[in-house]
């Protein structure tokens, strides 16, 4: 089989060409005409990931919450293809077989592409797996302009406090880099709205923060918007993380009463020199080798605190091979404490950051009955170091 109409290029402009709302049939009608396709759906995958919706096609019925199709995630083809980040495949019912492709940009896993075709060869796998990267680069430029692609990943009614604070967060939980992959995840979805985590990557740094702002519901998501912004604009106006927490406690005391804790760090891309601010938080974990450990840092102030405060730059070199977890209060206190977080770390030592994101959050989750009283909010960062650092790392050279 060719691949002819289904070129990348071609493809992006059909989309174009269309409504957002439209853009995801295009991919849809060319593998029907191409590939004799027949079921071609769109699985978007909830905040959670545990669960996947169905998006309806343009003009289908059924669009309203109440009608949408949901699945669970686990034991599913479509696990099999989030967590390999390949095609998948088993025989469909009614004949032929049910072919799945990951539907993905920079590590951030926004569905599945799935249909069913007659037959299944390495060209037409090859075909679908273009198809669904071209969809990821579909989806991240379309939800500008439409709620369509926010209402499938929600699969439960968000209260103003939460609808607040995942405006707040990243577009994308997830980053990947030739010198580090990050996932980020928080739950639970639908209420309160005090956490929230933030990432920036420039020219020579990564640059990440995880925040606790005190207090539930609009009070809280309030005093997260404004501790998030003020990082955001000192951050985007040059300043490192110094600089940062300064301007998140400046803002803090002189817009509001309340306090909001956070760890700030900058990482350099070139030697992973990282520095860290630690405002009230808590520490990070890390996984070094085998040995999953809290790092001990000074902790300063919170930000917003009604004393006089100085914060502290604290180095926390990272080498190739580390893996950095930033957590909140949420992740261990009341119930969740009954999860043993480092023996989870070390457990998923192998898994991609967006696996041990769903795998630490989920035990959370199960642990409080699925009621948590509290934001449980993460970053996971590995890092893979520089190229010159993981060539040192390995024993080669570099001529």
């Amino acid at each position: 089989m060719g691949d002819e109409g289904l070129g990348l290029d071609e493809v992006l402009r059909a989309a174009e060409d269309a409504a957002p709302v439209e853009s995801v049939d295009v991919i849809a009608r060319k593998l029907e005409e191409r590939f004799a396709a027949r079921e071609v759906s769109f699985w978007l995958v909830d905040v959670l990931g545990q669960s996947a919706v169905r998006l309806p096609r343009a003009g289908a019925a059924g669009q309203e919450h109440s009608g949408r199709e949901r699945l669970e995630l686990t034991g599913s083809l479509y696990d099999r293809v989030l967590r390999a980040q390949e095609p998948q495949q088993e025989p469909a019912a009614g004949g032929g077989h049910r072919l799945a492709a990951p539907v993905t940009n920079r590590g951030d896993c926004i569905g599945v592409l799935d249909l069913v075709v007659p037959r299944v060869d390495g060209a037409l796998r090859e075909a679908v797996a273009r198809a669904a990267h071209a969809l990821a680069y579909i989806v991240v430029t379309d939800r500008r302009f439409t709620d369509l692609y926010h209402w499938g990943r929600r699969t439960t009614t968000m209260t103003l406090a939460a609808e607040i604070q995942h405006q707040l967060l990243p577009s994308a939980s997830c980053c990947e880099a030739a010198q580090f992959t990050l996932a980020g995840g928080l739950v639970p979805a639908d209420d309160i709205g005090g956490d929230t985590y933030d990432y920036a990557l420039d020219q020579d740094a990564l640059y990440l923060s995880i925040t606790d702002a005190m207090g539930h519901d609009t009070d809280s998501a309030m005093l997260a918007t404004l501790t998030v912004n003020a990082l955001r604009g000192a951050r985007r106006a040059g300043a490192g993380v110094l600089g940062q927490a300064h301007a998140a406690h400046e803002a803090i005391t002189r817009h509001s009463r309340g306090m909001t804790t956070g760890q700030l760090l900058r990482v350099p891309l070139d030697t992973g020199a990282c520095e860290l601010v630690n405002a009230g938080h808590p520490w990070p974990l890390r996984l070094r080798g085998d040995r999953a450990e809290e790092v001990a840092v000074r902790v300063n102030m919170p930000f917003g605190v009604p004393v006089p405060v100085t914060y502290e730059v604290q180095q926390l070199p990272l080498e190739p091979g580390d893996r950095l977890i930033l957590i909140t209060d949420g992740m261990r206190e009341r119930a969740a404490a009954a999860v043993d977080l480092l023996s989870l770390v070390a457990a998923t030592r192998d898994e991609h950051p967006r696996e041990v994101v769903r795998a630490l959050t989920w035990a959370v989750h199960e642990a409080c009955g699925g009621e948590l009283p509290d934001d449980a909010t993460l970053l996971v960062l590995d890092w893979h170091g520089s190229r010159s650092a993981r060539r040192r790392t390995s024993g080669g050279s570099d001529t």
